[in-house]
């Protein structure tokens, strides 16, 4: 059934863009069209278990409006909003490397477009509402461990001011859904919940690359043209594009891509599975499922269970694996140009965008204020360090800040070694630690640093809060127990990620030992 609210759903993907003929739900291959009309599944007994004040705020509606049980049926998918035409996208994707062909959104359900009270369109959609003709052998279904996760990291990273695909709300479906978290054999019956996701668009690498792939180049450049109208209206002949205006879209892409990728590095965060099909076309992050969070600093790190040998998506490689992305992304455009050199540039400006902002951004991290030519040796000697020491790359930063840079350096500050995982490193690692803080210190007083606005870049670019994988473990086990308090606690937490929270010291802790190895904590899987 349908139900009146304050939004107002325009569907303009559904208007603009060829249609799956086929009415039926069943699992196929889409060609020709960018999406089939599907419906969600009903949940009765939908209960809302969290909801994003911002985002909902943002989008003029909340469950003090509608009252929390018809907002949960809404954003279960058991109700739909007035003039919603729910939709399935197709796309393709490259996965670890490899052509993956037809994935297409498999277990998510756009209800359709609005405007927000900034007069942006932003897309709603519901993930882990129910099969579509992209499910292959899957149900379309969402457990809560992994939707809890989604839209708690969601939304923390919109407040680290990360780009970020946003979470409006959290529904328990009342059904339980069967799940092998690792792939060993050992399924069982979890809650099911339903994410609301939102985000001006859903569009990936892949929508692009499946057209392409399939020689279907009319359907690619409708899409292209589509999506340069839509969301790239400032590019030069955006209703009208020819081969200058692709080539515009398609550097722009790769310069957003580039300041992504600086912006995760930045605060540690490691994607875990950086497959073409989630990309997200407008340079945001998406698809939130084997994700972590640096904790002991590993360039070598991955959260994904299913890249733990070969370690493809590990955080030191995501720049490289963001640049052989766009390379399939440029294979896919090629058509719409018809020359190699255009694109070759564009990835040349994502290469140079990226160690640009990349040293920039370090910079600051360090509260340095001035760019000078031996920057990148001390950046890259402190980064060598903290393998050594096992060093918590969060904390680390923080405690930095309060370094003070007027007196000798003659032993380690008590409040960079509790950053360490490590209690006894060593002899050696201590005195390379010693000797990073003696250049740093020069390089301070060099440019006649002033403490207060260092101490205040530093912090305004390092949080002191992120989502550790063990916090929202924690929430995960009190939430399938019906307990809710340390859900509502993080809710608070990632809304303030760079300011010191009363109460919230054991937010800002290093990962306990316990955490070390258990499930969920450090290692995950796509069904996470």
């Amino acid at each position: 059934m349908n139900f009146a609210s304050p939004l107002q759903l325009d569907n303009h993907f559904v208007r603009h863009l060829p249609a799956d003929p086929e009415q039926r739900n069943i699992r196929r291959q889409v060609s020709k069209a960018c999406y089939s009309r599907v419906q969600p599944l009903q949940f009765p007994h939908a209960t809302l278990l969290g909801w994003s004040q911002p985002l909902a705020a943002q989008l003029g509606l909340s469950p003090l409006q509608l009252g929390e049980a018809r907002f949960a049926q809404i954003f279960s998918g058991s109700e739909l909003l007035s003039g919603s035409e729910p939709f399935a996208q197709c796309y393709g994707g490259h996965q670890f490397g490899n052509w993956a062909g037809q994935l297409g959104d498999g277990r998510a359900i756009n209800l359709g477009e609005m405007r927000d009270v900034n007069g942006q369109h932003q897309m709603l959609q519901l993930k882990g509402a129910g099969p579509t003709p992209y499910s292959r052998t899957a149900d379309g279904l969402a457990v809560l461990r992994s939707s809890l996760r989604e839209y708690l990291c969601s939304e923390a990273m919109h407040h680290l001011g990360i780009p970020t695909t946003r979470a409006l709300s959290l529904v328990a479906t009342g059904e339980t859904v069967v799940r092998d978290m690792f792939y060993d054999g050992n399924p069982k019956a979890e809650p099911g919940a339903v994410v609301c996701r939102v985000a001006p668009s859903f569009l990936r690498f892949g929508s692009y690359e499946i057209f392409s792939a399939r020689n279907d180049i009319d359907s690619l450049r409708t899409l292209a043209n589509y999506t340069i109208a839509r969301d790239f209206p400032e590019l030069p002949n955006a209703t009208t594009p020819d081969a200058d205006t692709y080539t515009a879209w398609f550097d722009t892409i790769c310069q957003r891509t580039a300041r992504l990728i600086v912006d995760w590095m930045r605060v540690g965060f490691v994607h875990g599975v950086m497959n073409t099909d989630n990309m997200s076309i407008l340079g945001l992050t998406i698809d939130y499922g084997p994700y972590g969070w640096l904790e002991p600093h590993d360039p070598t790190w991955t959260p994904n269970t299913t890249d733990a040998e070969g370690r493809r998506y590990r955080f030191g490689q995501q720049p490289q694996i963001a640049m052989w992305n766009l390379v399939q992304l440029a294979n896919a455009l090629y058509p719409l140009i018809n020359e190699v050199k255009p694109l070759e540039d564009a990835l040349d400006s994502y290469r140079n965008t990226y160690e640009r902002e990349w040293l920039a951004m370090m910079r600051r991290k360090l509260g340095l204020a001035q760019a000078e030519h031996d920057d990148k040796p001390l950046v890259e000697a402190l980064l060598q360090s903290f393998s050594q020491t096992e060093t918590d790359y969060t904390l680390y930063f923080r405690a930095l800040a309060r370094f003070d840079a007027s007196t000798e350096v003659t032993a380690l500050p008590i409040a960079l070694r509790s950053t360490w995982y490590d209690e006894q490193p060593g002899t050696n690692a201590e005195q390379a630690t010693i000797n990073w803080l003696q250049r740093y210190r020069e390089r301070l007083l060099a440019e006649h640093s002033d403490p207060i606005a260092r101490t205040h870049l530093m912090n305004a670019t390092n949080p002191l809060y992120v989502l550790r994988n063990w916090l929202a473990q924690q929430a995960i086990d009190d939430a399938e127990q019906g307990k809710l308090d340390k859900l509502r606690e993080l809710e608070q937490m990632i809304q303030q990620p760079y300011t010191a929270q009363t109460g919230k010291d054991h937010l800002a802790q290093k990962r306990p030992e316990w955490a070390r190895q258990r499930a969920g904590c450090s290692m995950l899987s796509c069904s996470s």
